[in-house]
């Protein structure tokens, strides 16, 4: 894949497909890191003269303008963190946007509306998509992709433009290339994946697919659950997916056979009701019981004290750990534990270490820790998962063309 160092770009309009896919409280910005991520990027063709239009989307808005999916918060965080201003265009390829591009300087950047409220960029219609596609192209003279987070989607920025303009990668996505490649091809063991969040289903691909090359692979978060419930336990209220039951029975058994080591909570933090996360209501009911034996009318939120210091144990001589999911409530001091935990056995280890964006990225931020110290945090989750999977990513096989 060519690189923007590949590129001259000094004058010409550079459309840079990023991921500035945010959470938004109340319009308020709470987690920056993909707008961080991508500035580099922006700011190395903002020196060489370019003229950059930015693209993202924002949520799932359908189709349409929806304003509490607006990028305007984005553009001005943008800017921020660029130290310039950030031209905004108030729609995607109507009126405001040719207007703003047309006005750009040599070194100046704008920011087009959320590229989802248009239908033609998600849509299934290769017709639909591609003159969606040819109208954005006809904003830019370059293409630079460089949103990681959404390269596993085939719409129109991702997968239709670059076919239309010169194009290459940014630096975000060349350094996420990189990883990944670590983690599945050049891989220094032992080789351990910690694997949380909510469901099973989530996870099946990666799974199936680490079990041909993880040394250990420690299970957390709510899809635990269902693995403690295929092992003949009783799980309460817990977060359950009976329908995934043979699928964890079957990996299971193929980690015996392929010398993957398997590791479940042995204890974990229960309440009869989930966690308040906004306003951390103290849980009056909290406690922690041994994973087989949680109560009939509670839930599990979280890994336990001792899971805690085992998870701790099987990470402590990795040389390479994946880590995607947290494996508790982390939004609730008291069901937080269990990822701060994972966080910090991974700082205090020798290992490269990947944090898998999404969720595991932003409670590595939320809960304060310092996201320099890790090998790399990922923009994208999953795509990372997609990745791992074994899976093409339209995104960046549309780059390689």
């Amino acid at each position: 894949m060519k690189t923007i160092e590949d590129l001259d770009v000094a004058g010409r309009r550079v459309f840079v497909r990023a991921d500035l896919n945010v959470p938004l409280s109340d319009g308020t910005i709470t987690d920056d890191g993909r707008i961080r991520a991508v500035a580099p990027t922006i700011a190395k063709l903002v020196e060489r003269g370019a003229k950059v239009v930015v693209a993202s989307h924002l949520g799932r808005p359908k189709g349409a303008p929806d304003p509490q999916f607006s990028l305007a918060p984005v553009a001005a965080r943008l800017g921020e963190v660029l130290g310039r201003p950030v031209a905004f265009a108030t729609d995607t390829v109507g009126e405001s946007a040719k207007a703003t591009v047309a006005a750009l300087a040599d070194g100046e950047v704008t920011l087009l509306e959320n590229l989802r409220f248009n239908a033609g960029e998600t849509s299934k219609d290769d017709a639909e998509r591609r003159a969606f596609a040819e109208q954005l192209a006809a904003l830019a003279d370059l293409y630079v992709g460089d949103g990681f987070g959404a390269v596993h989607r085939k719409h129109a920025s991702v997968f239709d433009l670059p076919a239309l303009l010169p194009h290459a990668v940014g630096d975000l996505i060349a350094a996420e290339v990189d990883v990944l490649k670590r983690l599945t091809e050049e891989v220094e063991r032992p080789y351990v994946v910690v694997l949380g969040g909510s469901k099973v289903s989530d996870k099946v691909g990666v799974i199936d697919n680490l079990l041909g090359k993880a040394d250990r692979i420690l299970i957390g978060g709510g899809m635990a659950y269902t693995f403690l419930y295929a092992l003949g336990h009783e799980v309460g209220i817990s977060l359950l997916q009976k329908d995934q039951v043979p699928t964890v029975l079957e990996y299971l058994e193929r980690g015996k056979q392929n010398g993957v080591e398997f590791v479940l909570p042995v204890d974990v933090a229960i309440s009869a009701s989930f966690p308040d996360t906004k306003t951390h209501k103290p849980v009056e009911d909290f406690e922690v019981v041994d994973a087989d034996r949680i109560p009939a009318d509670k839930e599990g939120l979280d890994i336990g004290p001792k899971t805690r210091e085992l998870f701790a144990a099987k990470l402590a001589d990795a040389r390479t750990v994946f880590w995607n999911g947290p494996v508790g409530v982390f939004e609730h001091p008291a069901f937080a534990e269990g990822t701060k935990a994972v966080a910090q056995a991974l700082l205090d280890s020798d290992a490269f270490s990947v944090v898998g964006g999404g969720d595991s990225a932003a409670a590595v931020r939320i809960l304060g820790f310092d996201e320099t110290k890790f090998g790399h945090i990922s923009t994208g989750g999953g795509a990372s998962l997609e990745y791992l999977e074994g899976k093409t990513l339209p995104g960046l096989a549309a780059l390689e063309g």
